[in-house]
């Protein structure tokens, strides 16, 4: 069986990845990683790594950058493998993030659904069909989420400027702007509100008409069952950066 670490324990996508492992036969809960104790739980809540008598053998991060990037250090310090799902990264913390993977497995997804990620491949070919289309993001997220636009907004927008040779610009406040509308430029809302697990849709705008691609999920353990995918993946993998599309490639292989 895998140990696995979750951090950002009492969180909503870390309870519902410790559910699925207490319910797993391939997964041990090594324990839960946060900043207290939550009374009354069936594992072992740690505040701290020094808490720690021995290793997981993988973690899996859903918390926030500052916990992630903890977390991280002290797995590459460790060589232990992680699963990195936060969002709300700078970009100088995702090139740290690239760094740490040099010494240890570092698995890292703005959305751990495997059919996000299609989406995100589908969204990149259109964008090089629809060249001359306006674009624009709209995500959905429960009042709890912290960052905006999310990760997997971000993620999207990305995969389209590189499959377009990074002619876009992002605007995600249009509120101090009177202008016209540039073309090369992909515009970002987000909606928050109730407890919506996540939308994501992405526009294409001609004169004439407009094409939608979106995705919805319904349930929180669609990501945590991507979480436990990814850990499965990289528990015995040699130090590296690894994405989805890894992990998709893998399966289609396999």
């Amino acid at each position: 069986m895998i140990r696995i670490l979750v951090n950002g324990s009492n969180g909503k996508m870390g309870q519902e990845v410790i559910n699925l492992i207490l319910k797993s036969k391939d997964f041990y809960l090594y324990g839960g990683l946060d900043t207290y104790k939550k009374d009354n739980m069936n594992y072992i809540t740690y505040c701290s790594t020094d808490e720690f008598i021995n290793l997981p053998d993988v973690i899996i991060d859903f918390s926030v950058p500052e916990a992630s990037l903890s977390i991280s250090k002290y797995a590459s310090q460790k060589s232990i493998p992680i699963v990195i799902a936060t969002t709300g990264f700078s970009k100088n913390e995702e090139d740290l993030i690239i760094e740490l993977s040099k010494k240890t497995a570092i698995f890292k997804s703005a959305n751990m659904s495997f059919d996000i990620n299609v989406m995100k491949n589908t969204v990149a070919n259109l964008s090089t069909i629809l060249s001359s289309d306006d674009i624009e993001i709209i995500e959905t997220h429960h009042n709890s989420k912290l960052d905006s636009p999310s990760g997997t907004a971000i993620m999207l927008a990305d995969s389209i400027n590189r499959k377009s040779g990074n002619k876009y610009t992002y605007i995600f406040n249009r509120c101090d702007r009177r202008e016209k509308r540039s073309n090369n430029e992909i515009g970002f809302s987000s909606i928050r509100g109730g407890n919506i697990v996540g939308e994501h849709s992405v526009i294409f705008f001609s004169d004439d008409e407009s094409l939608e691609v979106k995705h919805i999920a319904y349930s929180r353990s669609v990501y945590a069952k991507g979480a436990l995918k990814a850990a499965k993946f990289i528990v015995n993998k040699d130090s590296g950066y690894y994405t989805m599309n890894d992990l998709i490639v893998s399966e289609n292989v396999s």
